[in-house]
């Protein structure tokens, strides 16, 4: 394999990052891209992989990370057919192109996967799906599940779902920062200095997520447990939801989901 990336901002070299430290590939077979210098450094220097200013010397690449943001995404693709590339495996982080969008960008007989990481990849809690197109082979998907999964959750859907998937898991960081924000904000009203509120809201809310993963028991009997008849927690579930706060949160997903479908048709 050689894998060349179109791109070489935080969310491409965090990928390609994670993919070395996980064996995935290797530093000596990738290539970076970026006509900013800067951009260029910063992923040399996290992923030990060389860069270059000129899309054509990833020419012999076979696999491509198109890492671009979406408007930059068609010069780009553009570029590298005039490179004479052409039968290489495309997984694009682009937001918002679809998978046949692609295809009609792309050189001719291009495989595509299309995929949805969220920010949290950047230190390797992401949460990630992918959707593949039709000629794309199961090692192609193996591979994009490698990738994602070096820094986080993967998890392969249909492409009907990707957008859902952007309205929870994508948009979904933002929901959480929002109640950490809260949280800290309600522990500094009640007497907390705001550095230990904010440190004990955020480790808060990481211990709850894991107590989710590694146990795999349903949220709503891990609420139970720490649920006691007249207690305080009793009082405080009471406050969230005579507040809306579960049904804020299912609006949230939907009004995001909306829109990830409303950018899509734009």
């Amino acid at each position: 394999m050689r894998l060349g990336v179109i791109g070489c901002g935080k969310m491409g070299s965090a990928l390609i990052g994670g993919a070395i430290r996980a064996k995935a590939v290797a530093a000596s077979q990738i290539i970076g891209f970026d006509p900013f210098p800067a951009a260029r450094e910063a992923f040399t220097k996290t992923t030990g992989a060389p860069s270059s200013d000129t899309l054509a010397d990833l020419s012999g690449c076979d696999t491509f990370l198109l890492a671009t943001k979406p408007q930059q995404a068609a010069e780009a693709l553009d570029s590298l057919k005039a490179s004479g590339v052409r039968d290489a495996l495309l997984v694009s982080i682009a937001a918002g192109l679809t998978i046949d969008w692609l295809e009609k960008h792309s050189p001719d007989g291009f495989r595509i996967i299309r995929t949805m990481p969220n920010t949290p990849a950047l230190v390797g809690k992401g949460a990630s799906a992918f959707a593949r197109s039709g000629h794309a082979t199961d090692d192609d998907a193996a591979f994009a599940d490698r990738l994602l999964g070096s820094v986080g959750l993967s998890v392969e859907v249909p492409e009907s779902m990707i957008n859902a998937v952007t309205g929870l898991s994508g948009s979904g960081p933002a929901y959480i920062y929002l109640a950490i924000e809260a949280l800290t904000e309600g522990g500094v009203q009640v007497g907390l200095p705001h550095e230990h509120a904010h440190q004990l809201a955020a480790q808060t809310v990481l211990g709850a997520a894991a107590m989710v993963l590694e146990t795999g028991r349903p949220p709503a009997e891990l609420r139970d447990n720490v649920t006691s008849p007249g207690g305080t927690t009793v009082a405080g579930l009471a406050s969230l939801e005579e507040n809306g706060f579960h049904d804020s949160l299912v609006s949230a997903v939907a009004a995001a989901t909306a829109r990830a479908e409303q950018l899509g048709k734009s």
